[in-house]
């Protein structure tokens, strides 16, 4: 029997409705200042819309250039390295994963270890001789450069090996004996099982490559290859004149859209996919 606490369950949405405002005030803030001009920014925060109204949107997306490059271009640049980092990275984790746990070689477990020792080697501790590699490889302004050196990822490696230890081994003979090879175990049996997982790290990894900065900025001096957030620093950091904020706010509320569109519409298979025992 559940006992009923008003004045618990008062102070719960209490909580659960500050930190939700909490939350929601810098992107509040962040839309109403598109709608003031750079002057009224300059001298005082407002809570409420101004006289500008959604026109800085409608003038980025359809007018202005940021560094002779057009919004959209720079939308499709994140979107083209989130999208291939995010299929190249489940792709990879995937199969290696399935070859560690299925199949017996020599030195299986020897290779698993020594993609999961490079969870100590973050991107800014190997960037200068990746970097050195796609340089003489003349991969610099490409998108082929943007996303390859990327794609590689431990985690996703391990949480695949681990959902598939938990496999039964009564399936995977089931599956022999009814002639399934290890192509059509994989593709008909595996992927099925894991498709929250797959989601799950679908949703982490497509953020991880959106919100990508450092390695983008490093690899393209084509301006034509610059992607969402690496423009909103570009804007930031003027040497002469003054800061468009309102844009530069406008521009970082298109930036978060595509990661919001991802969370929201696979929710369920996120949460799901980490906290589910029974995929």
């Amino acid at each position: 029997m559940v006992e009923k606490r008003p004045l618990f369950n008062l102070f719960c949405h209490g909580i659960l409705i500050l930190g939700v405002i909490v939350l929601a005030l810098p992107v509040w803030l962040a839309l109403v200042a598109t709608t003031h001009s750079n002057q009224t920014l300059s001298t005082e925060t407002s809570l409420w819309f101004g006289d500008l109204g959604f026109s800085v949107f409608k003038e980025l997306l359809f007018e202005d250039q940021v560094g002779k490059v057009s919004l959209i271009d720079m939308l499709t640049n994140s979107l083209i390295m989130a999208l291939v980092i995010t299929i190249g990275k489940l792709s990879i984790s995937i199969i290696s994963a399935y070859a560690v746990v299925f199949f017996r070689f020599p030195g299986r477990m020897l290779g698993f270890w020594l993609i999961f020792f490079t969870l100590m080697l973050p991107v800014e501790v190997r960037i200068m001789p990746t970097f050195k590699i796609v340089a003489d490889l003349n991969m610099l302004n490409s998108y082929v450069g943007l996303t390859i050196p990327l794609i590689a990822s431990a985690t996703a490696t391990f949480l695949f090996r681990q959902f598939f230890m938990t496999i039964p081994v009564e399936l995977v003979e089931a599956a022999r004996v009814d002639g399934a090879g290890p192509v059509k175990f994989f593709f008909d049996i595996l992927l099925p099982l894991s498709r929250t997982n797959i989601a799950a790290l679908f949703v982490i990894t497509f953020i991880y490559g959106w919100n990508q900065y450092l390695w983008p900025l490093l690899i393209t001096t084509d301006s034509s290859y610059t992607t969402i957030v690496v423009a909103i620093k570009q804007m930031v950091t003027v040497a002469d004149g003054a800061i468009e904020w309102n844009k530069i706010m406008a521009i970082t509320l298109l930036a978060m859209l595509p990661p919001v569109i991802v969370v929201v519409s696979m929710q369920k298979a996120f949460v799901k996919g980490l906290v589910d025992s029974e995929k």
